[in-house]
């Protein structure tokens, strides 16, 4: 059996010296002609956070921050998988596997870990094949289903033959594999699940029509970084892998569009917490690498339905989630045994409201544990 081996977080200084003479010869494009973010990043808050990373960002004390959780890598299938794997001091604990998406990282998840070790989970959080501190796939393959079958050796290979999952984004798509597989796997709690208006609406109600506008609206101004993505993965990847301003810029509209965060992302995160999650995808230079699990999975995941999961669903809807996805519209594709319809908080649930989020898995999964 391959070896789990203990890893550290360690970026090298010289990459970091790097990293501040680019940001300081940054070439800026003229300002947006609008007032807003409808044209994307506006260019003066760009320039702000962009010297704050420069001048004022320390990433060592991110780095330590981070590196107090048990790190680990292992082999499946001839790729390096990176995950934190925190244990819980209770005898009876639960394994639990967290997945993040893009463009979020194991940072997503360091204000959760802690308390859902507390509460009875082994947490197991790994980094998305191409993502972060994981391998980089050299062959196509790496979709949405062989990650999850990836998670499923994971956990056997640490002793869990018995264990829950929980993901949004992409976590969410490969955690509904993982539940539309069953065996080891005996509940999921997602916080963005993958479910689409069926064919015939008829007359929908007042909550399915805000949720088709969302839909509308997603297509008309929100969707051209996955068509990129889908299509041309790595032709973005030699602008972002190259640019910090531009992984940045990439990264942070996306934040403030997707979080609950009444029109600018440090009224929820601070520019560390910002930064640091951009750091994740700029160290390891992983624009393009992240990018093609879009290539690899966009339009299956997104697609038609598969067959419906079977085992414990719990879904936490967030009001300001990228996909405002009914319960209607759910319970066609999952066994939904709890939906709570969060008071506040988008689509980076554990990021925005950790304490709703640990809240909520924990109260799902307590029904797991009895049943």
């Amino acid at each position: 059996m391959p070896s789990i081996k203990p890893f550290r977080i360690s970026v090298p200084d010289a990459a970091l010296d790097d990293l501040k003479a680019r940001l300081k010869r940054t070439r800026w494009p003229e300002a947006e002609c609008v007032d807003d973010w409808s044209q994307g990043m506006p260019l003066a808050y760009t320039r702000e956070l962009a010297e704050y990373w420069s001048t004022e960002y320390d990433w060592r004390a991110s780095e330590s921050a981070l590196n107090r959780f048990d790190h680990y890598t292992t082999d499946i299938d001839d790729l390096d998988i990176h995950f934190i794997h925190q244990r819980s001091p209770l005898s009876d604990a639960l394994p639990l596997v967290i997945t993040h998406g893009w463009p979020g990282s194991i940072v997503e998840f360091h204000k959760v870990i802690e308390p859902l070790t507390e509460m009875g989970f082994h947490v197991v959080c790994p980094s998305l094949p191409g993502f972060g501190f994981s391998g980089k796939p050299t062959h196509t393959g790496w979709g949405v289903e062989k990650i999850a079958s990836a998670w499923n050796t994971l956990m056997g290979r640490l002793g869990y033959e018995r264990y829950g999952a929980q993901g949004g984004d992409w976590g969410a798509a490969v955690t509904t594999q993982l539940g539309r597989a069953g065996g080891r796997c005996v509940g999921i709690h997602l916080n963005m699940p993958v479910s689409f208006p069926p064919a015939d609406m008829g007359h929908p109600t007042d909550e399915e029509q805000q949720a088709l506008d969302s839909l509308v609206e997603y297509q008309r101004w929100d969707s051209g970084y996955s068509s990129q993505q889908a299509t041309r993965p790595q032709t973005l990847g030699y602008a972002l892998v190259d640019s910090p301003v531009g992984q940045m810029a990439w990264i942070v509209e996306k934040f403030w569009r997707w979080m609950d965060c009444d029109g600018h992302p440090e009224k929820v995160l601070t520019r560390d917490e910002l930064l640091d999650n951009v750091m994740v995808y700029w160290t390891t230079a992983s624009a393009a690498s992240s990018a093609r699990l879009y290539w690899e999975s966009f339009f299956s995941t997104f697609g038609a339905q598969s067959d419906r999961v079977e085992v414990p669903t719990g879904i936490a809807a967030f009001p300001k989630e990228l996909f405002k996805t009914p319960r209607s519209w759910c319970e066609p594709n999952y066994n939904i045994t709890q939906w709570t319809s969060m008071p506040r908080g988008g689509h980076f649930a554990a990021f925005e409201q950790p304490e709703l989020f640990v809240d909520d898995v924990a109260s799902f999964f307590d029904t797991v544990r009895k049943s």
